[in-house]
């Protein structure tokens, strides 16, 4: 087995962090990038219509077996509900119907969850902004695991657990590292995701709602597509801790994959972020970025050099609001 390296605290960094200046530069250099920014009058189309498409499968499933809504709620429902979380993720930057009416994209959030079966959007939101702002910062982005993931979960065995257990981290770990006051959005979004869970319970029974909600923590977990978590921002060349994806799961992912397009330019639908590659491919071409998902998390849980503690952390100020 040879002798086992594993990090045991996070890499500290010293510096800001990258995206700011790159995205001075690029628009420098290109301004034309900021005609690409702006709503996309896709998103709200296509999203209702995975809205639509997951109701109707919650009839389609009511008479199934139990063995049967659990593989569906895998294979297909989830698929649907993860893609729909990083909807909420690209709506979550006013791109549904653009700054000026903010109020719209909060509410069309919490219609894009309602197929997620757990209130999500309105907590999401509030500490999204923190993630793109405080990037890495130390009890600031609750997107950075705590000391104790990192210590425990070190081993392949554990690692997979964690991946498995990753819906419940992201939904925990912000009430411990960044504790924030409950908004009127998320206790609204609460009363509107749990009503339509009861009338689905009401018209079709139980089934159709533990499909909804098994599929979305089976595919936070262990899936193909939750690759995305570990491939953003996990430190597997020392120096990087941002990376893009390029794959055909950007297809079923709002383009999530062009991470470093993303936070360079947050103000950019992901349908647009391969045009911010396209025009400045310099700046992104020789930068490391990964060619599958499935082997992120092989090399994740396989490579003792990596796990919850590969992440870059610095200090922030925290920022006055505007």
């Amino acid at each position: 087995m040879g002798n086992r390296v594993t990090r045991e605290d996070f890499e500290w960094v010293y510096t800001e962090q990258p995206h700011t200046q790159r995205r001075k530069e690029i628009l420098a250099k290109y301004p034309e990038i900021k005609t690409l920014m702006g709503p996309d009058p896709h998103l709200k189309w296509i999203v209702s219509g995975m809205v639509f498409l997951q109701l109707l499968a919650c009839y389609l499933v009511k008479d199934l077996s139990w063995k049967w809504i659990f593989f569906w709620a895998y294979a297909f429902g989830g698929c649907i509900n993860h893609s729909l979380t990083l909807a909420i993720h690209d709506i979550s930057h006013n791109v549904a119907f653009g700054n000026k009416q903010a109020k719209w994209n909060r509410w069309f959030a919490v219609f894009a969850n309602l197929p997620i079966g757990i209130p999500y959007s309105a907590s999401f939101k509030k500490y999204h902004i923190d993630h793109h702002r405080y990037l890495g910062g130390d009890s600031l982005d609750v997107d950075i695991p705590t000391d104790f993931e990192g210590w425990f979960f070190c081993t392949p065995l554990r690692k997979l657990l964690w991946l498995f257990l990753q819906p419940l981290f992201y939904s925990l770990r912000p009430l411990y590292v960044n504790p924030k006051a409950i908004t009127r959005m998320e206790i609204l979004n609460a009363l509107v995701q749990f009503s339509v869970d009861l009338i689905i319970y009401y018209l079709w029974g139980l089934k159709p709602v533990i499909y909804l909600i098994a599929g979305t923590i089976l595919c936070l977990g262990f899936h193909p597509i939750s690759g995305h978590f570990i491939a953003e921002h996990y430190m597997f060349l020392k120096g990087y801790e941002t990376y893009s994806y390029y794959g055909p799961l950007n297809w079923l992912t709002f383009n999530v994959g062009y991470h470093m397009e993303h936070h360079d330019f947050p103000s950019i639908p992901g349908s647009r972020l391969p045009m911010v590659k396209k025009i400045a491919a310099e700046y992104y071409d020789n930068l490391p970025h990964h060619q599958s998902w499935i082997r992120v998390l092989w090399d994740f849980v396989f490579d003792d050099t990596l796990g919850p503690y590969s992440r870059v952390k610095r200090l922030c100020k925290l920022a006055e609001e505007s």
